[in-house]
């Protein structure tokens, strides 16, 4: 592996350049057209880049900042996620036209740090870009426009603020009990010395604490308490970016700090566990009743949550490889869902499931997109969703874990009854003389690649599968 290597910098480069030059469009009034045309010209401009560094390998700051196969492939994930988002997201009806440039300056910013995120070996560099992912996350949270008697966004972005800062303060705390068992902050040379005392208490505490920070991103139980308010309060595209590319990041840096447990380590197995079953049952149970469609997604992405802990259980590459790749469907299938949410509100409103009504009329593609994204997330076949959970399951049923892969079947026939609930509204429901909704080409586009990528994932999951397991050869390797 080369000492260093620009080209192999190229994506990060891109994306710190055009916050650079969002920065300096933000200094105006009212540019939120030309903010949006810069950030798609920055996603696409990204997407390129990692496609070209796909083989490339460097590393910088003395190995604390690691290129590698497993980093290229999640960068090309989110480059693909940022652009998505970019498209589904329109004229930000529900965003102050003051403010659209910021808007789009913070997301850039956050993918930024998303993109890092998974290049860092070192728990300095990884503080870092965790807080440059999540910072602008919080101020795009209450960017929404102020409606008459409500303004749950501030709720909304206070508690998001207050959770995540409370849960990086435990986590610093745990990661500051593996750097005194360890003396290091380099995560690989750390994998080696924690191994012969991996299961004194000291240890299995530093790695809990550890993960809180990682678990409140993908807003697993107990550390979910934020996601269905910050899910109704902040806008339709800053939830749909929170729901998915958030997700991805902190799955690949948890599936780092999982490896550093070792396969017999059950103190961990049992910990993870316990967190999967309860954050399945949790989520599932109170989507039931929830008649806000983001609230619903909200409860949902928690026993989404759980359903990826599945994978870590396993304490073996295949179960983190079963992990990501379920975790990068959930980015399609969620986005699917949020394309739809966008769409259907004109003036950024949350949308309430009798809002769907007779969508089958009002907008077929839509409809069928809302159909493919509910049904993925369900599970049914062939959608990734089902694909994503038999890999779950296999990989968890092949290490002996048979109860939990009964709960987690349990727990997909309790999620297809509310699942089947939004189906119901948007095909089988009589429109009520609410209008037809008209899309632009863009909205068109994204709605067919969010498909096909639903489909191309659940049909053919093995080359995805294989090179997330050959990437996951690298991580935290020396």
């Amino acid at each position: 592996m080369s000492s260093f290597n620009l080209m192999a910098f190229l994506p990060e480069l891109v994306l710190m350049a055009g916050a650079l030059v969002l920065f300096f469009i933000s200094l105006g009034e009212s540019r939120g057209r030309q903010a949006r045309f810069a950030a798609l010209v920055v996603a696409v401009a990204t997407i390129a880049s990692c496609a070209c560094c796909l083989g490339q390998h460097a590393l910088l700051f003395d190995g604390a900042y690691r290129v590698d196969l497993f980093s290229q492939i999640l960068k090309l994930v989110f480059a693909c996620g940022f652009a998505l988002v970019l498209m589904l997201s329109g004229k930000l009806d529900d965003i102050r036209d003051d403010i659209r440039a910021e808007y789009y300056l913070f997301v850039t910013l956050s993918v930024s740090g998303l993109v890092m995120l998974v290049s860092c070996v070192d728990v300095i560099t990884l503080v870092i870009a965790l807080e440059l992912s999540s910072f602008p996350l919080y101020l795009l949270v209450p960017m929404r426009r102020e409606r008459k008697g409500q303004r749950s966004q501030m709720e909304s972005a206070i508690k998001y603020i207050m959770f995540g800062i409370a849960a990086n303060g435990i986590m610093l705390f745990g990661l500051s009990y593996l750097f005194g068992l360890t003396g290091t902050t380099s995560l690989p040379v750390m994998v080696e010395k924690l191994r012969p005392v991996v299961h004194t208490p000291l240890a299995i505490a530093g790695l809990a604490m550890t993960f809180c920070g990682l678990f409140f991103k993908l807003a697993v139980f107990p550390f979910h308490f934020w996601t269905p308010d910050v899910y109704q309060g902040a806008s339709n595209e800053t939830a749909s970016f929170i729901a998915s590319l958030a997700k991805v990041g902190a799955m690949a840096v948890l599936v780092r700090f999982v490896s550093l447990a070792t396969p017999d380590n059950r103190t961990v197995v049992l910990l993870l566990t316990l967190l999967a079953v309860v954050s399945m049952f949790y989520g599932n149970f109170i989507a039931l009743i929830q008649k806000d469609l983001k609230r619903l997604l909200g409860f949902s992405g928690i026993a989404h949550a759980g359903y990826a802990l599945i994978g870590l259980v396993t304490l073996d590459n295949a179960g983190y490889a079963a992990a990501l790749y379920y975790i990068v469907g959930y980015l399609f299938m969620v986005l699917a869902c949020f394309v739809v949410i966008c769409k259907v509100s004109p003036d950024g409103a949350n949308v309430s499931m009798e809002d769907l009504a007779g969508l089958h009329h009002r907008s077929p593609l839509l409809a069928v997109t809302l159909v493919v994204g509910i049904f993925s997330l369900a599970g049914v076949p062939p959608f990734v969703g089902f694909m994503g959970k038999l890999t779950l399951l296999s990989a968890a049923l092949a290490k002996g874990h048979l109860s939990l892969v009964i709960i987690a079947v349990v727990n997909t026939a309790i999620a297809i009854y509310y699942y089947l609930c939004v189906v119901r509204e948007a095909c089988f429901r009589d429109a009520g003389g609410r209008p037809v909704i008209p899309l632009d080409w863009t909205t068109r586009g994204v709605c067919v690649l969010l498909i096909a990528g639903v489909l191309v994932l659940g049909i053919a999951p093995a080359p995805v599968i294989d090179a997330i397991s050959s990437s996951l050869a690298c991580v935290n390797l020396p």
